[in-house]
């Protein structure tokens, strides 16, 4: 298995598949089209990652950097293969490549359907944070 920085052309079909077909906890919106996911991959390319074997995407994950906050958008693997490492992998290797950035401090959002990523994070030293989170379309 290998992880790779994403291929916009050659993944995203992919990608947006295994993402929509992750089960609970994924949540697609308007800035997951491929336009507003190409404007994202213009700006942190190297923190949009894919696992794969053999061809096979096994696993992506999309993070970013505003300079002084990283961000964990979207993690997934395939079904079958969840439990076995690789969502670790992947967030180690985001996390890798945030800490070379600069990145001091990293923030995720978990929806309330989705306790498995709740114990997930919580085993890879993440906390849960007392905040309100607010959100507004402006376009």
């Amino acid at each position: 298995m290998h992880i790779r920085t994403a291929d916009f052309e050659r993944d995203l079909p992919k990608v947006l598949d295994l993402w929509r077909t992750a089960g609970p906890g994924i949540h697609l919106g308007r800035s997951d089209t491929p336009p507003e996911l190409r404007k994202k991959m213009e700006r942190d390319p190297d923190l949009f990652l894919v696992a794969e074997e053999d061809g096979a995407l096994l696993g992506a994950i999309l993070g970013g950097f505003d300079g002084r906050r990283g961000l964990v958008y979207h993690l997934a693997v395939t079904p079958g293969l969840r439990r076995a490492g690789l969502g670790r992998r992947l967030m180690d290797e985001l996390e890798r490549r945030l800490r070379e950035r600069g990145c001091l401090k990293v923030y995720l959002l978990v929806t309330r359907d989705n306790p498995e990523a709740l114990d997930f994070y919580s085993k890879l030293g993440w906390e849960p944070m007392d905040l309100h989170l607010l959100g507004k379309e402006i376009a």
